[in-house]
C-alpha cells in the first residue's frame, strides 16, 4: 500500500468518521477516488440501516435549536439502538445539526411514510387537477414525479440538508449511521416560530 493511499483512507477516514476498515474497502472499490467512496460509505449506512430494521431504537435524546433573534426554535428526537451510542457527543450534534434543519426548511412530516392516506390522495389529485389536458399514459410518472418533488419541500429525510445541497437528510444520518455501525432514527419533531 503506498503513502497516497494511506493519505487517501486517513483523509476519508477524518471526512466521514467510518472506520478505518471501510474507508480501506470504500477506496478499493473506487479505484482511489474519494467523492466516490463518500457515495459508497453513505450507500453502506443505508443497507445498515434496512438490515437492522427489525432492531429496535429505544435510545435517544431529544436536541433544541433556537435561532439567535429568538424567533424560530426547533425540538428533535432522535434514538438509536444502544445507550452507547445515544450518548456520544457525534451523536448529539447530528441531532443538532438536524434540529437546525427543521428551524431553517420548514419540514411537515419525518418521511414520507407519516403522511396520511387523505393528504395523499388530496395532494395527487391536485395534481391531477393541474395536469388534465396530458395523456392518460403520461398522468402518473408526471404525478409521481411532483409528489417526489413534493416529498423533497415536505418530508424531512427527503430534504436536501441545508449546509450541503449535494447531500439529503437522509444521507447524512446514514452516514452517522455508518459511523456507529447501528441504525438512528429520527422520531419526532417540532418546530416554533413567531411572525412568520
Amino acid at each position: 500500500m503506498d503513502q497516497d493511499f494511506i493519505n487517501k483512507i486517513k483523509k476519508l477516514r477524518e471526512e466521514t468518521g467510518a472506520p478505518i476498515g471501510k474507508c480501506k474497502e470504500a477506496l478499493e472499490k473506487e479505484k482511489g477516488d474519494l467523492e466516490k467512496a463518500k457515495i459508497y460509505l453513505r450507500k453502506i449506512g443505508e443497507s445498515l440501516l434496512k438490515e437492522k430494521s427489525s432492531k429496535i431504537s429505544k435510545n435517544g435524546i431529544v436536541e433544541g435549536y433556537i435561532h439567535f433573534n429568538g424567533r424560530v426554535g426547533a425540538l428533535v428526537e432522535i434514538l438509536a439502538e444502544t445507550d452507547f451510542v445515544s450518548q456520544n457527543p457525534e451523536f448529539k450534534k447530528l441531532a443538532h445539526e438536524i434540529a437546525m434543519q427543521v428551524a431553517f426548511m420548514k419540514p411537515i412530516y419525518v418521511s414520507s411514510d407519516d403522511i396520511s392516506e387523505q393528504d395523499l390522495k388530496a395532494k395527487k389529485d391536485e395534481f391531477l387537477s393541474e395536469i388534465k389536458d396530458k395523456p392518460d399514459k403520461i398522468k402518473e410518472q408526471v404525478v409521481q414525479g411532483k409528489l417526489d418533488k413534493w416529498f423533497e419541500e415536505v418530508c424531512l429525510i427527503d430534504q436536501t440538508y441545508f449546509k450541503d445541497e449535494n447531500l439529503k437528510v437522509k444521507d447524512l444520518i446514514n452516514e452517522y449511521a455508518n459511523k456507529f455501525g447501528e441504525k438512528i432514527e429520527i422520531s419526532r419533531f417540532v418546530r416554533l416560530a413567531r411572525d412568520e
